[in-house]
């Protein structure tokens, strides 16, 4: 037995709610194998043209209606199970197929003479493509970067079916009649939907992604600075090194160091800006030609 539950989709318009979905859609039924469906799916379709407007709950044109989405639920799960793994869960996906079966058959008009599935398929369809759209991005890039990879998914179920294998760029490029360099960004684009995990493991599946993620080393930094200044604040006069060591090593305010050799606090401020100009020239000079 199958359980059908339809709950509303954020991402999806709600012109059709919940609410106003027939509620036996959401009980336990068998859902009917392909040759049984055809069949029940052509009665149905053939009771709604001679049924009367749909006038409430009640009405022959209401119960027709919700046997008509119970009986093509499977359709609308398996449509939705092509879109699994791509970052959103199946469940979610089966919602939103559901949902636009439903929209389908309260839409379906049975007197233009069209079959139900030529007219469903392209609505359940739009419906998916619309929640990744909104949805199922993780990364979003650029709208035709999307608008394209949806196209390009597309057409590779449409070749692989056609070759008998996964079809290459340059054929998806000329059945789309697109340029290979847009097709090709459109493929990159594929892992915004579902990006490597920083927990996946890698290698001999002791290490994760992460753990091979560099990151900035401070000790570095600051022994590359110490290995670059030295030279020059050597040329330094023993004062002027003197407060260079009290501001920036031992950080003192500039009157503390003012009182501790003989200058008041304005002078120690001008020396400290002659120090640091000095340095700065130094390390200039000392850069190897370019």
């Amino acid at each position: 037995m199958v359980t059908t539950s339809i709950v509303p989709v954020s991402s999806t318009p709600a012109t059709t709610t919940l609410s106003s979905v027939p509620s036996p859609v959401r009980r336990s039924f068998r859902a009917p194998d392909g040759p049984e469906r055809a069949r029940r799916t052509d009665d149905i379709v053939s009771g709604l043209r001679s049924a009367g407007p749909d006038s409430g709950p009640d009405s022959e044109h209401h119960e027709l209606t919700r046997q008509l989405i119970e009986t093509n639920i499977a359709v609308a799960r398996s449509m939705a199970a092509r879109y699994r793994n791509r970052g959103i869960d199946l469940d979610d996906l089966e919602q939103v197929a559901l949902l636009g079966l439903t929209k389908a058959a309260q839409r379906f008009d049975p007197s233009a003479g069209h079959d139900f599935l030529s007219f469903a398929v392209p609505t359940v369809r739009g419906e998916l493509r619309r929640h990744f759209r909104d949805s199922g991005w993780m990364i979003r890039p650029p709208r035709r970067v999307q608008d394209m990879q949806a196209r390009v998914a597309s057409a590779h179920e449409e070749l692989e079916a056609q070759l008998g294998r996964s079809p290459r760029p340059t054929e998806v490029a000329a059945h789309l009649g697109e340029q290979l360099d847009d097709v090709v960004e459109a493929l990159a684009a594929d892992g915004c939907f579902t990006p490597t995990s920083l927990d996946a493991t890698v290698g001999d599946g002791t290490s994760s992604l992460g753990d091979l993620i560099g990151h900035e080393d401070r000790a570095m930094r600051s022994a590359e600075a110490r290995i670059v200044l030295e030279p020059v604040i050597r040329r330094l006069s023993a004062r002027d090194r003197r407060i260079v060591r009290m501001r920036f090593y031992d950080e003192r305010t500039q009157q503390e160091i003012a009182d501790a050799v003989g200058l008041t606090q304005a002078q120690v401020s001008r020396v400290l800006t002659r120090i640091l100009a000095d340095l700065r020239a130094d390390l200039g000079e000392s850069r190897p030609a370019a």
